[in-house]
């Protein structure tokens, strides 16, 4: 039997060179920090469990499900409950996906002709130009003004200049956590030459939406997810919005794409939105007291927040970081992320002992770094 070539590091660098685009060699991949044995805040979970009787029945309804068989590739069932929790608009159709970054790569593949571009604001979402850029996509950022506010003036001279296919905002804005004014993100859908798709994520925590205004506008879509509203493990996100925009970007989604667990655990779990609501209330609560307790502490500036989380800036963010990782905390570093986030940490709102322990955390770590710096 003939031996396998063997193939030095150069040549296989050159083969790779050769099969793989040049621009994704030359993107660095999103990461995603270990977080083994820490108490974690930095990915805008839900910190509380479901209880007791709604893990049972999840239980009960994992067992029936015939795991040998190919899901729905509709997810018909789901839809309906989604579209009654969601007070979806009649004559809106709904697409789902293996979460919002799914919808993010099926919306920027549908709009991706030759010379053609994706528009958004920064910092924002860092998947919003990634998923552009692997998509083919040129990404046309809009700085966000003072206090990172929407700069409508800018984005509607950029959409004018750059004629995009594709306008993505989120709203609240992560990672600044800002609801951006409702009135210019009208201006924006209006006068937009291609769609718009408002990424409502954190919709729980703010309670602000445009679902109401998807009749008023022909090419307004919006994102919606469950992950933020304790379901992150499911991996469903979805896009709502007219069918016939829906009809094809919904020929890129791959078939089952949502399997057959996700879909029952989701419908089964959303029938008990009242927990999934008390949740948000806590979480909201939470945050008011978190929020509070940040801005007393001296050197440390949080920013306003309609969202689970709280940005926040403070010297020497990197050795802070490093410091709260010590003590057992891990919160999102945005070091490098955008010049606008220069000494920039995000804590996501956790459980109140969860909380408690980040600030304990935090207010040991601070006169450490301080003097470590003197």
């Amino acid at each position: 039997m003939k031996m396998p070539e063997r193939v030095s590091p150069a040549d296989l660098d050159a083969r790779i060179a050769r099969v793989v685009r040049d621009d994704i060699r030359a993107l660095a991949g999103y990461r995603v920090a270990d977080a083994s044995g820490m108490i974690k805040l930095d990915a805008m979970e839900n910190p509380f469990g479901l209880p007791g009787d709604v893990r049972s029945g999840l239980g009960t309804l994992a067992a029936a499900q015939a795991l040998n068989r190919y899901p729905d590739p509709e997810a018909r069932a789901l839809k309906r409950v989604l579209r009654k929790t969601m007070q979806v608009p009649p004559g809106m159709e709904l697409l789902l996906g293996n979460g919002s970054d799914e919808i993010i790569q099926l919306l920027a593949l549908a709009c991706a002709r030759p010379g053609a571009s994706m528009l958004g604001v920064e910092p924002s979402f860092a998947m919003f130009p990634l998923i552009a850029r692997i998509c083919g996509l040129a990404f046309v950022s809009v700085p966000l003004a003072g206090g990172f506010d929407l700069d409508t003036e800018a984005v509607l001279a950029a959409m004018a200049r750059h004629r995009p296919a594709l306008v993505l905002l989120a709203y609240p804005n992560n990672p600044t956590g800002n609801l951006f004014d409702h009135a210019a993100l009208e201006r924006i859908v209006a006068q937009a030459p291609g769609l718009v798709v408002i990424d409502e994520a954190y919709h729980p925590f703010a309670r602000a939406s445009f679902m109401s205004r998807l009749h008023d506008f022909p090419n307004l879509a919006l994102m919606r997810t469950l992950s933020k509203l304790g379901l992150a493990g499911l991996r469903l996100g979805m896009l709502i919005g007219r069918p016939e925009w829906l009809a094809h970007i919904d020929k890129l989604r791959l078939p089952y794409n949502v399997n057959v667990l996700s879909q029952c655990a989701a419908a089964h779990v959303l029938e008990h939105g009242a927990i999934l609501e008390q949740q948000a209330a806590a979480i909201r609560a939470e945050r008011a007291r978190l929020a509070g307790a940040l801005a007393k502490l001296p050197g440390v500036h949080p920013y306003p927040s309609e969202a689970n989380f709280i940005l926040f800036r403070v010297a020497r963010a990197s050795a802070l970081y490093d410091a709260l990782k010590r003590r057992g905390i891990l919160i999102k570093s945005l070091a490098g992320a955008h010049p606008a986030l220069a000494d920039c940490l995000r804590v996501s709102v956790g459980a109140p002992a969860e909380n408690d322990a980040f600030l304990a955390a935090l207010t040991a770590s601070l006169p450490e770094i301080a003097t470590s710096h003197a």
